[in-house]
Parts: C-alpha cells; structure tokens; sequence
C-alpha cells in the first residue's frame, strides 16, 4: 500500500531544475523566432507547441469526450461554482475577482462575462490567492456564497452575501497555515448538506499529522464555520487528516468522497475519504502495508500527474493534472471491499501507474486532453451534466498561448449526471 517516501539529493534537484530552466530557455527563443498563427477558433484551439507532453501519453480516452472552449484570456481561473439559475462564479486567484459567467449568451453566441464582486485582503503569493467558492444550496434565500483565500497571516474561509453594491467577506473558518506552496483550497457542500474544505499543509508536513493544526486536513463544518455534528474528533472541524495538499473533492451518487491530492516526488493520489482516518503525509506517500494508515485507491506518478480536480458524472470520475497536462478517466462501481490489499498496476518509472479494484476502481484509469490545453486545474459538474474545467498555464509554470487561460465544457460520451442538490446545514 503507500510505497515509502523517497528522499531526493540536494544536487539531483539542483541538476533538475537546471535541466528544466534549459529546456523552458530553448522553447522561449524559438517561439520568439516563429511568426504568430492566426487567431484559433474558440472552439477548436489547437495543440501549443510549449505545452510538454508526459511520457506514456496515450490519449487513450479521447473518444469519450468532446470539448468546447467557453471563454479565453482569463487570469488563473481557479474555482468554479454555480449559482440556481445556470450561471457559473469563476475565482481568478491573483486577481482576486469573481466572474459571473452567463446564462446569458451575446448576440454572437459567446456567454456573457461580468465581474461580480472582489474579494477584499486577499494576498496572492505564488500559489496563494482567491481560491476555492461554493454557493449556498439555500442561495435563492439567503444570496451567500462561500470563499477559501489567502491572507497575509493565514488561509481562511468566509461568507460573503451578495447585496448592495460591495459585499464583504465574514470569516468563519481562520487559522488554515498559509505559506506560498500548498495552500489546499477547494470549498464544496456535500450531499449531506454540510461545508467540506480542503486545506494543504503549508509546506509544514508534521501538521498534517496533528488533530490540532488545520493544515493537511479534509475540514467538514456548518455554515457559520462550526465542527458538523458526526465529525470524528470531538469539537473539530477535521473530517480526514495526514494529506500533503489535496484539492478537489467529489461525491458519487451514493455519497462516497473522494478527493485528489497533489503528492511530493513519487506519486499523486486519489483518496476514497473516510471518516477519521489517517492518509498517511508525511510518513508515506502512494500504497503501502503500514497498519493505521489509509490507502489511496489510485496513484500515478508526478511526470503524468500533478493531480488537482477531481468530478463526477455516472460511474466515471474525471481527474485533471497541471504537470501531466491531461485528465484522467477512472471507472468507479466495482464492488467496495476496502480493507482488500490487492494493486493493480500498469507502466513502468515515469508512466506508472496503479489502482485498487477492491476499492471499487474497476480497471487502469486512461488518460485524455494530452497536452491540448496545457494545464488543467479545476473540474465541476454543470447543471447539465457537462464538467466544466480550468486551465492554469499563466501561473509562471507554462508558456502560456495567446487564448490563456481557458474555461472548457467537456462532455463525456454516454453518462449522465445523478446527483442531488444538498441542503445546508
């Protein structure tokens, strides 16, 4: 079960990050040397040369989905939300914005953009920012949202109720550890009705293994930022602990949680959450045999990973990668065994990957979208039944095209959306 954590050398990192400097150095001076193509149609943008394809880059699942380019040239779109009327709320992370997107479309065809609101005291450093949003399944009363961003001195989580003409955030989760890498930062409601936070360990690993430090941890709580009746641990907001930075979170139509998280220099996960139970950062990472510790139920490796947004539609789960540049699609409905040791595995080094049948992940997840959109950061379920995706390749760590960063409705060939709206709690 989770392989144990390999250690690299000062100077194996030092020769990679040489290495990679070169190759971006190279892709730079010969892209300064082409002449700019024309303009790409929003919905057929083609593949950017910049954008590095992972080994073992199969594009096994291209025939499952189709894609449609929504909205182009935005600034590190990174959650999405939407509202009861169709309308989906983008976060731009440094730009600290919210964008109203639709329902409405132009008389070209092209959904309607607004800015909704700004978050104030948002600090945007490096991977910190305007995050995570979620809306309130009792919006059409109450016209809250919820928002995860960065400050100065902490991540934290508020409310924000949208009237008058400037709304301001009401903490009501404060104390998340912040720091410029591993801030976490997906808001969701579950079917239970109840607020789920994911929060990263801040580059502070032996938190994640401390019931008293909110970082590294799966947080469940009301609406006023208060530990939800049937938590694990008495009087905290911990629903899951031991993750080094998990970010999307997802359900199945029979409430099962799932969640992708971003692993160190071995493997990426995803998570089938538990309640109390203990993911294992930073004493493992990946599947090993150590009693106390959960397994994931599928990992890969970085190269093919940097696992980020996980949905939901059917008996598929949709994982998206920044690094890995694609989306994975994993089948879901096996018969649920959890304490069943057996791995499966496919793929050698780079291209590794494996996945547990006995946690109902009914064969090896095959990859799509290989290098299309460069980046892929968020994955959520549209009213209709679409997922809609972000790209994050204006965030210093690609080489951005001319259209970046993307909104994108995929749609998978066959499946429908079971779900149901929760109430709040």
């Amino acid at each position: 079960m989770l392989a144990l954590r390999r250690l690299r050398s000062p100077s194996t990192r030092a020769r990679r990050r040489v290495g990679v400097l070169a190759a971006l150095t190279v892709v730079g001076l010969v892209a300064s040397c082409t002449s700019a193509p024309p303009a790409p149609s929003p919905t057929d943008i083609p593949t950017p040369t910049s954008f590095r394809r992972g080994p073992e880059a199969s594009g096994r699942g291209n025939g499952q989905v189709t894609t449609e380019t929504l909205l182009t040239h935005l600034d590190i779109p990174w959650g999405i939300a939407f509202l009861p009327d169709g309308s989906a709320l983008v976060t731009e992370r440094h730009k600290r914005r919210i964008l109203k997107v639709g329902p409405r479309r132009d008389a070209n065809g092209k959904l309607t953009v607004s800015t909704l609101t700004s978050i104030e005291g948002v600090y945007a450093n490096n991977e910190g920012g305007l995050l995570g949003i979620a809306v309130s399944p009792r919006y059409s009363r109450d016209k809250t949202i919820f928002v995860y961003y960065t400050t100065k001195v902490d991540n934290r989580i508020a409310k924000v109720r949208l009237v008058g003409n400037r709304p301001r955030p009401e903490a009501i989760v404060t104390g998340i550890p912040q720091a410029g890498v591993h801030n976490g930062g997906r808001l969701a409601f579950g079917p239970d009705g109840y607020l789920y936070a994911s929060t990263g360990d801040a580059s502070r690993a032996g938190g994640a293994q401390s019931l008293n430090d909110l970082g590294g941890k799966i947080l469940r709580m009301t609406v006023a930022g208060k530990p939800a009746p049937g938590n694990p641990f008495q009087g905290s907001l911990v629903w899951s602990y031991g993750h080094r930075n998990p970010e999307g979170m997802a359900w199945d139509a029979s409430g099962r949680m799932y969640v992708a998280e971003i692993g160190e220099a071995v493997w990426d996960e995803v998570n089938l959450i538990q309640p109390g139970k203990n993911y294992g950062w930073p004493k493992v990472q990946g599947m090993s045999q150590i009693a106390g510790l959960t397994n994931p139920i599928a990992v890969w490796r970085p190269e093919i990973g940097v696992t980020n947004g996980i949905a939901i539609i059917g008996h598929t789960a949709v994982v998206t990668c920044l690094r890995g540049q694609r989306i994975y699609l994993m089948g879901l409905g096996g018969p649920i065994n959890i304490a069943s040791e057996r791995i499966q595995s496919s793929g050698t080094g780079e291209a590794s990957i494996k996945w547990r049948p006995g946690a109902g992940v009914t064969g090896r997840p095959v990859d799509a979208l290989v290098g299309k959109f460069g980046r892929i950061r968020d994955a959520t379920v549209a009213p209709d039944g679409s997922i809609w995706l972000t790209t994050s390749n204006r965030d210093g760590r690609n080489q951005p095209v001319a259209s970046d960063d993307r909104l994108i409705r995929l749609t998978l060939r066959g499946t429908k959306a079971s779900s149901s709206t929760p109430t709040p709690r």
